[in-house]
């Protein structure tokens, strides 16, 4: 793990400034070997696309994936007084108990992909405020949690995926989504925990009210994640942000993840270049989130679990891409006629 380059939000914003790019020379080098494997061209769909995109922050024209590494972040939210949560807030803690004992579903999926799972729970105790009365979190808790985030990706990791607990957490990354691309709330909430009518009701109503709260401060992202988000969407967005500058290659999870990420790619246009989206949730927001920052899922399962599932059920599409990719044999190797 690396201390974080930065000790104020302005050092956060001028890591994201001087983003690395892939590696061209092994991109084109994986290219040249994918036009050169024992198949027709085209012939394994997406899966030539994920070892391209792989090999190219990998810096390896044959990568094998090694190490990968799933963060769960936990943070309790104020908005949850508003009733937008079909559980209490003691859940959050509760679930943090059964990650660490390998109960969750998250830990039966990382264990299964052979992934790391490593838990950070965010002052649980001390929930963000409400911030349909104001801000979140304070510059100080805000930065806090970035570098919580980002010091927890661990360099040697082959990739990453963040997940995340936290009751009340969908309506905060609906209230953001909905201040960095607009439209109507309604547009935006979706049923998270199970809450019935009345419940998705009030997550809208909430999100108006944080929206109408903080009018005037929401053409920044930063503002927008610092004053409608949680510590745990905090701490996803600057882990995906050191993975960034580790030239590490991410799955995003579902929407809250997203909604993380999403403050990263308006700060910085191409951010979000060494993450490809793990699934499309069931939260009717996280589609549009993704059509938004020009996403195509990898997989599309109906899950609403958070945790980081989705994302880490699709860390085997990348083993079956890159074991394809690095394992084949090629035309010549293989002795079979081109025509």
């Amino acid at each position: 793990m690396t201390d974080a380059p930065f000790d104020s939000l302005t050092g956060f914003r001028a890591a994201l400034s001087r983003l690395p790019a892939p590696d061209a020379a092994a991109f084109d080098a994986a290219a040249a070997r994918n036009a050169a494997l024992a198949k027709p061209p085209g012939a394994l769909g997406r899966l030539e696309d994920i070892a391209l995109w792989y090999a190219g922050w990998a810096g390896s024209a044959r990568p094998q994936l090694h190490r990968p590494q799933v963060i769960v972040f936990a943070g309790n939210h104020g908005v949850t007084a508003r009733e937008v949560s079909a559980f209490p807030s003691e859940v959050t803690a509760q679930m943090v108990v059964n990650f660490e004992a390998g109960g969750a579903a998250i830990n039966q999926l990382a264990r299964t992909f052979g992934a790391r799972i490593d838990v950070h729970a965010l002052d649980l105790a001390r929930p963000t405020a409400d911030f349909t009365q104001g801000a979140a979190m304070e510059e100080d808790d805000l930065l806090t949690a970035l570098r919580v985030g980002w010091e927890a990706v661990d360099p040697g990791a082959g990739l990453i995926v963040a997940g995340e607990m936290g009751i009340g957490n969908t309506t905060a990354a609906a209230a953001m989504a909905a201040a960095l691309f607009g439209g109507n709330p309604r547009d935006w909430v979706g049923r998270g925990t199970g809450v019935d009518d009345a419940g998705l009701g009030r997550k809208a109503a909430a999100v108006a009210a944080g929206l109408a709260c903080h009018r005037g401060h929401l053409l920044d992202p930063i503002e927008v994640l610092r004053r409608l988000g949680g510590r745990e969407i905090a701490a996803m967005a600057g882990a995906i942000a050191a993975a960034r500058v580790a030239r590490i290659p991410v799955l995003l999870d579902g929407f809250i993840c997203t909604a993380a990420a999403a403050v990263l790619e308006r700060l910085s246009p191409g951010a979000l270049d060494h993450a490809l989206a793990g699934h499309c949730s069931d939260e009717p927001g996280h589609g549009r989130l993704l059509a938004a920052l020009g996403k195509e899922p990898l997989l599309q399962m109906g899950l609403r679990l958070g945790e980081g599932t989705g994302a880490a059920l699709a860390i085997g599409l990348v083993q079956g891409a890159l074991a394809c990719h690095s394992g084949m044999a090629t035309f010549d190797e293989a002795r079979v006629s081109t025509g």
